[in-house]
C-alpha cells in the first residue's frame, strides 16, 4: 500500500515537473522567434483577446469597487475615518483587485479561448499542415497571442482601476454620504504612482501566464473533441492557479 503510495506520487511530481520543462522551453522558443512578429497577426490577436475583454472585465470591477466601499464605508465613518476611505480603496484596487481580478476573467476568457483555438487545430492536424507549408507553429500561433497577452492585460487594468474607483466613488458619495472632495482628496494623499505601475507590472507577467499556458495545453492537446474540452478546463485551472501564486511574490518583490 505505501509502495503505491509512493509511486502514484512520485508519478504526479514528475509530470508536473515534465509540463513546467515543456511550458519553460515553449516561452524560451517563443522569445527566440520574437523577431519573426507579424504585426498584423498581433493586432489582430490584441483586438480579440484584449478589446473583446473590456466589457466583461468593466462589469467585473465596477461591482468590486462598489462592494469593496459598501463594506468599508460605514465602518470608516464610524470611527470618523471617512478621509481615508477613497485612497484605501484606490490603493487595494490599484496594487492588488485590480491586476489579479482582470487576470482571472482574462484567464476564464482569454485562456480557455486560446487552448481551444489552438487545440482543435491540432486534433484536425491544421498545425502539422503548418509545419508543411514551412510556417513554424510558434511564431504563427504562440508569438502574436504571447505578445498580445502581455501588452494588452495592463492596458485592461488601467480601465479597471478608474472603473473601480468610479463606483467606489458612487457608493461613498450616495450611499455613505461621503463628499467628493473627501473622497478623492483621499485618494491623492494615499495613492502613488508606483502603486498603478506596480500592478500593470503584475498585469504583464499575468498576462504571459495565461498566454503560454493556454498556447502550451492547445498543442498538447489529445485527439478528439474530449481532449479538447480537458485541455481547455486544465489551461483555465491552472493559469488561475499560477497568477494567484506568482501574485504573492511579485508583490513581495514590488510593494516591500
Amino acid at each position: 500500500m505505501l509502495n503505491k503510495l509512493f509511486t502514484h506520487t512520485g508519478r504526479i511530481v514528475i509530470e508536473f515537473l515534465e509540463n513546467v520543462g515543456q511550458v519553460l522551453i515553449l516561452f524560451s522558443q517563443t522569445v527566440i522567434h520574437l523577431r519573426q512578429l507579424n504585426t498584423r497577426l498581433l493586432l489582430r490577436q490584441m483586438a480579440h483577446l484584449g478589446a473583446d475583454s473590456l466589457a466583461i472585465v468593466l462589469l467585473t470591477m465596477l461591482f468590486t469597487g462598489m462592494v469593496m466601499t459598501v463594506q468599508t464605508a460605514f465602518e470608516f465613518v464610524k470611527y470618523g475615518a471617512q478621509s481615508s476611505v477613497g485612497g484605501l480603496v484606490a490603493v487595494a484596487m490599484a496594487r492588488e483587485l485590480a491586476p489579479v481580478l482582470t487576470g482571472v476573467v482574462f484567464a476564464g476568457r482569454v485562456g480557455a479561448a486560446i487552448t481551444a483555438e489552438i487545440g482543435s487545430m491540432k486534433v484536425t492536424e491544421q498545425i502539422d499542415a503548418l509545419r508543411v507549408m514551412a510556417v513554424n507553429p510558434i511564431s504563427y500561433l504562440v508569438l502574436p497571442r504571447l505578445v498580445a497577452c502581455m501588452v494588452m492585460l495592463p492596458v485592461l487594468v488601467i480601465f479597471a482601476n478608474v472603473i473601480g474607483s468610479i463606483g467606489s466613488y458612487m457608493v461613498a458619495r450616495y450611499y455613505a454620504d461621503i463628499s467628493s472632495f473627501t473622497f478623492f482628496n483621499s485618494i491623492k494623499v494615499f495613492a502613488v504612482p508606483h502603486d498603478i505601475i506596480g500592478g500593470m507590472i503584475k498585469a504583464m507577467f499575468f498576462g504571459a501566464i495565461v498566454a503560454i499556458i493556454g498556447c502550451h495545453k492547445g498543442l498538447t492537446t489529445a485527439q478528439g473533441a474530449e481532449g479538447v474540452g480537458q485541455a481547455t478546463t486544465g489551461s483555465v485551472v491552472l493559469s488561475i492557479t499560477l497568477i494567484f501564486v506568482s501574485n504573492y511574490f511579485l508583490s513581495v518583490l514590488l510593494y516591500r
